[in-house]
């Protein structure tokens, strides 16, 4: 299977970077324990979090008369008999027989810290995606900060694609939901630090034919950096800069009410420096995760989505990244 397919890597942001929460946000400076403090979270001296915020969370609907009536199917896959990550897979409730759908891998947002694929918000937009597009969706359960420090995250994200990869190549087995997918046509998305985590594990894959890296260790980031690490900020060097004009079609959406919205558009400014093609939308007002509560804004991510997945607009060129509220491209 050509490496590029299977790395295929659509990214939103609601701001690719949350990582630093401790960000100067406009003329007011808040600290890292202030911000731990509203998200209900407690550091312990051991390095561990509590997190005392009740996040609603909601289990898999595998089947059509599960109650409540489900918008789709749902079930988790374990990749790793050595780690706690899943996935969480979303097919239709009524597949097309003669269609194959597009396989999105989606990695959810959370600080890093926060949130599962089980998380009530996360379910449901991707229940969204499976049943609108419609398409085939892999929600990854990947391995939360400070217990497990990045690279963690990355490597979980990376794993999903070598799943993807062996459920093409009939490894091990198909999932019989993996019928339906078009292993042609293999999208990552990642909202807030999950855009994060699909850009360095596109960039990773893009170097791995079939590697089996389980058993593979990494250096994990210390508690000592600051936002021009390169895991925080992707322009600022690091080890896979270098990868970067290797990467296929890009999109990127960000929202000017957020007040991390500035590296998002540095991002876009780099990939075209890079000779990447880069698909991007910048609205005004707007907010962190707009996507996840206002209908109207999910349905326009869900419609460049599908133009984006589809390629049906080709011949679309604007290189003006001060003209927001309207899609963009540059390739």
């Amino acid at each position: 299977m050509d490496q590029r397919k299977i790395s295929e890597a659509a990214f939103y942001t609601f701001l690719l970077f949350f990582f630093c929460i401790s960000q100067t946000i406009r003329a007011q400076q808040h600290t890292w324990q202030e911000a731990f403090k509203v998200l209900g979270i407690a550091w312990n001296p051991d390095g561990t979090l509590n997190r005392t915020i009740q996040i609603p969370m909601v289990d898999p609907t595998p089947y059509a008369d599960s109650k409540p009536a489900p918008i789709a199917l749902s079930q988790d896959i374990y990749l790793s008999p050595y780690s706690k990550a899943y996935i969480r897979l979303y097919i239709p409730l009524n597949p097309p027989k003669n269609q194959k759908l597009p396989l999105i891998i989606y990695l959810h947002g959370g600080d890093f810290v926060l949130f599962s694929a089980s998380t009530v918000i996360f379910h449901n937009f991707c229940n969204d995606i499976a049943s609108q597009f419609p398409a085939v969706v892999a929600s990854v359960e990947y391995r939360l900060a400070p217990e497990n420090r990045l690279p963690a995250a990355y490597d979980d994200g990376l794993n999903a694609i070598f799943w993807a990869k062996n459920q093409a190549l009939g490894i091990g087995g198909r999932d019989p939901w993996m019928e339906y997918a078009d292993f042609s046509r293999v999208f990552l998305l990642g909202s807030s630090s999950g855009a994060n985590i699909v850009y360095h594990a596109a960039l990773r894959a893009l170097d791995f034919e079939y590697p089996a890296i389980e058993n593979q260790r990494v250096a994990s980031e210390s508690g000592n950096l600051n936002r021009d690490h390169e895991f925080c900020n992707p322009i600022s060097g690091g080890t896979y800069l270098g990868r970067v004009f290797r990467l296929p079609k890009v999109y990127i959406k960000g929202d000017y009410g957020d007040p991390l919205v500035d590296r998002s558009v540095q991002l876009v400014q780099f990939l075209q420096s890079c000779r990447v093609p880069v698909y991007y939308r910048f609205n005004q007002g707007g907010f962190h995760g707009i996507e996840l509560q206002d209908r109207k804004a999910a349905q326009q991510l869900y419609d460049d989505m599908k133009w984006f997945v589809n390629d049906v607009y080709a011949n679309l060129k604007s290189e003006d990244i001060s003209e927001s509220d309207q899609l963009h491209s540059s390739y």
